[in-house]
C-alpha cells in the first residue's frame, strides 16, 4: 500500500503528517513500514540525524535508467522498530524525467510493506517525483489547513485527492464541512492544534512515542 501525503502550499504540516503515519503503521503491521522523503525534513520531523553525504532519492532519481528499483533498498536506513526511511539526501531534482518518476511510484506501490511518501507540496508548474507519487497511490492524502488560500490553491492542484487530513486551527471561519463541499471528498482525520504535538517534533520524540491527540486523529487515515 503507497500513501502519499501532500499539500497546496508550504506550512500545512505534511511532514509530521507522513513522519507519524510511518510510526504508526509501523507499528500495526508485522513487516515495519517505509517512509519515503521527497523533501529532505523527515529525518529532523522524526528527531534522527541526517547523513546528507550519503545517496538518497534525489540521487536515484537523476540516476541512469538501469539503475533500478532494487538499488532504493540500499539506501534505506533503519529509523525505529519497524520503520525504515528512504531520505532525500540532495538539493531539489531540477530535472526528473517522468518515466523515472513513474519507476519510483511502481516501485514503492510493490513494496510488501505500507509506504508513506511525503510528497511536499504539489503545484503541477513542472515535473516533478511529487504529482506522480500523489497520482499513483493508493491512498493519496491532502495535509490541509481550512484556510481559504489553502482551499483555492487545493481546488488548482493538478489532481484529486483520495481524502483530507484536516488541521485544524482555532478562530478559522471555514471547517470540515465546508472543505468536504467545496473539495467533494471525505475528511479522513482531523487533528487539531495541540502543543504536546509540537513540543514532541522539537524534542525529537515523535519516531519513540506518537503523542495520543496525533495517534488517534489519524488511526482513521492509516
Amino acid at each position: 500500500m503507497l500513501v502519499a501525503c501532500w499539500s497546496p502550499k508550504g506550512g500545512c504540516g505534511t511532514t509530521v503528517v507522513t513522519a507519524a503515519l510511518g510510526v504508526l503503521l509501523a507499528a500495526g503491521s508485522p513487516s515495519g513500514a517505509l517512509v519515503a522523503d521527497l523533501c529532505g525534513d523527515v529525518p529532523t520531523a522524526l528527531g534522527i540525524d541526517d547523513h546528507p553525504d550519503g545517496p538518497g532519492l534525489a540521487q536515484w532519481l537523476t540516476a541512469a535508467p538501469d539503475v533500478g528499483g532494487d538499488a532504493l533498498a540500499r539506501l534505506e536506513r533503519s529509523v525505529a522498530p519497524g520503520l525504515s526511511l528512504l531520505p532525500w539526501h540532495g538539493p531539489a531534482a531540477e530535472v526528473v524525467s517522468a518515466a523515472r518518476a513513474e519507476a519510483l511510484a511502481e516501485a514503492l506501490a510493490a513494496d510488501p510493506r505500507p509506504v508513506v511518501a511525503d510528497c511536499g507540496v504539489v503545484t503541477g508548474d513542472r515535473p516533478e517525483p511529487g504529482p506522480t507519487l500523489a497520482s499513483a497511490a493508493g491512498l493519496s492524502l491532502l495535509v490541509l489547513r481550512p484556510c481559504y488560500l489553502a482551499l483555492r490553491r487545493a481546488l488548482a492542484a493538478p489532481l484529486r485527492p483520495s481524502g483530507v487530513v484536516l488541521v485544524n486551527e482555532p478562530g478559522r471561519a471555514l471547517g470540515r464541512a465546508d472543505v468536504e463541499a467545496l473539495l467533494e471528498v471525505p475528511v479522513r482525520a482531523e487533528i487539531d492544534l495541540d502543543p504536546a504535538i509540537a513540543r514532541a517534533v522539537d524534542a525529537g520524540l515523535l519516531a519513540g512515542r506518537l503523542p495520543k491527540v496525533l495517534e488517534r486523529a489519524l488511526r482513521a487515515a492509516a
